[in-house]
């Protein structure tokens, strides 16, 4: 993975929004390609973006026995894509088995493809946890443990809230890779997520990425959004999370 890049999500829903976004900049990017593009536009828009020149973390959170998920990481790892992800409440045999599947399909002179895992998504609250799932325990406990057992299945990061960046380095180490999702700008609305943060406070934290969607995508101009994303995570002042 490049260092410390800045994720854009391309939550679109088909592939003429993402040509129509991705007009606005003359550069090669690191994008997400999440549920909702990949199920409407399949494998192809993989290709139309690789052949763009962009790296791609495909955010398909794969979480299934086994034996499934690493035949589809075998498939993944054919189609080029750059980072990949499952769900770390699938178990331990679970990501090792996508470890192996990954492995198994990066043609030899390629790069394997970076592999992390989802530890509790950004929209999820301690109280979710007790009423919804029946968790007896609250969201900073299960990330930490949850991102122990990737680490241990031989995985290269975690996605993660920026507020729990710190804990998981000190429980992981610093090359325990942390990418963080939930990312605004001081100005922007936190939408459905919970645990956010601006750039320069998961900056500060010691993220290894940041992965930003509608503080871009959805801003009257994407390239100064973007910069103005950029400047601010690859700045060494200080901030506060926001609200």
């Amino acid at each position: 993975m490049n260092n410390r890049p800045i994720i854009i999500a391309l939550d679109f829903e088909d592939r003429k929004k993402v040509q129509s976004f991705l007009q606005h900049f003359d550069e090669s990017l690191f994008v997400k390609v999440g549920m909702e593009l990949y199920f409407q536009e399949g494998p192809s828009i993989l290709s139309y973006l690789k052949d763009e020149g962009h790296q791609i973390f495909l955010d398909l959170k794969l979480h299934d026995i086994p034996n499934t998920v690493k035949q589809a990481m075998t498939g993944l790892a054919r189609i080029g894509v750059d980072m990949v992800n499952v769900h770390a409440l699938g178990g331990k045999k679970m990501m090792e088995a996508a470890l192996e599947g990954l492995e198994i399909g990066t043609q030899s002179n390629r790069t394997r493809p970076t592999l992390i895992a989802v530890t509790q998504l950004t929209s999820t609250s301690d109280q979710m946890l007790r009423d919804d799932l029946n968790m007896n325990t609250t969201v900073l406990d299960s990330v930490i443990h949850l991102a122990k057992q990737t680490k241990s299945s031989g995985l290269d990061g975690v996605v993660c809230s920026t507020h729990e960046v710190e804990r998981i380095r000190e429980a992981c180490g610093d090359d325990f890779q942390t990418v963080t999702p939930g990312i605004r700008m001081k100005e922007d609305q936190h939408n459905d997520q919970v645990r956010v943060a601006t750039p320069s406070l998961a900056r500060e934290k010691g993220a290894s990425a940041i992965v930003v969607g509608r503080s871009i995508t959805k801003a009257n101009d994407p390239y100064s959004a973007y910069i103005s994303v950029k400047q601010e995570w690859e700045s060494e002042m200080d901030e506060t999370t926001i609200g």
